[in-house]
């Protein structure tokens, strides 16, 4: 029996296989892989749906960055596979330097994923340049290192599939940070100020949209959103989609 491609399951399925061709063209390393496992067992908890709880969250994180001074874009390896046209699409509405920054990191998959981001259609992208980096304080891993022009300098982050440390310490550091992570659990996700508990494909789209409309909207102001209570609604979302389960 074929599978409709708007199921979920179908588009799950077309999502492993981004992840594994940006593992073939250098993009992702073989830890992104097992991250996604990971990160595909709780979109199955969610329901491989956006909850509300997750449309709020974007919404916040739209707001957020239309009214950052200085937005900036961290991109790695997975998210680069999944949304490279979402990346440069959300960066040209909400003004965002883009930035490359890896925890693994070499000059190969710097440039690999550079050239797709420049295949779809961005024409600035930091974290290539040596001379122009500088160090995030109080973090020990590679990805310490970011750009002078970039998140160094940025007043909010969005860094989608992130790792907990650097969350930490750019919030140590005065960054206002947003994520995308589905396990509502995560360090990265308790610590970020504003945590959608999405796939970030799904998520991207509809940040995508919203930033869009309102960018048109004039006296915008901050909302007061709060994250630990959003993440306590996405841990009821899948304790009910699991007893449903449970009980089919």
């Amino acid at each position: 029996m074929l599978i409709p491609k708007s199921h979920p399951r179908a588009v799950s399925l077309h999502i492993r296989e981004k992840l594994v061709q940006g593992y073939r063209s250098g993009l992702v390393v073989e830890e992104g892989l097992m991250a996604h496992g990971r990160g595909e067992t709780f979109d199955y908890l969610i329901g491989e749906k956006t909850s509300k709880n997750a449309l709020k969250a974007i919404k916040a994180a739209a707001k957020t960055l239309v009214l950052a001074k200085y937005p900036v874009i961290s991109v790695n390896g997975n998210f680069a596979a999944l949304c490279p046209k979402e990346i440069v699409n959300l960066a040209k509405i909400v003004g965002a330097k883009i930035e490359i920054n890896l925890f693994y990191v070499t000059e190969k998959r710097k440039r690999a994923i550079a050239n797709l981001l420049r295949k779809n259609g961005a024409k600035k992208i930091l974290g290539l340049d040596p001379r122009s980096s500088r160090k995030i304080p109080k973090l020990d891993s590679a990805r310490r290192v970011v750009d002078k022009n970039g998140i160094f300098s940025a007043d909010v982050v969005l860094v989608p599939l992130e790792d907990g440390d650097r969350t930490l310490a750019m919030k140590k550091f005065g960054k206002k940070v947003i994520t995308f992570d589905l396990n509502p659990l995560s360090r990265t996700a308790q610590s970020a100020d504003i945590t959608i508990v999405d796939n970030v494909i799904r998520g991207m789209r509809i940040l995508i949209d919203i930033s869009k409309k309102l960018t048109k909207k004039k006296n915008l102001k901050p909302d007061r959103f709060d994250n630990k209570k959003n993440l306590a609604e996405a841990i009821l979302v899948m304790k009910n989609n699991l007893w449903r389960k449970a009980h089919a």
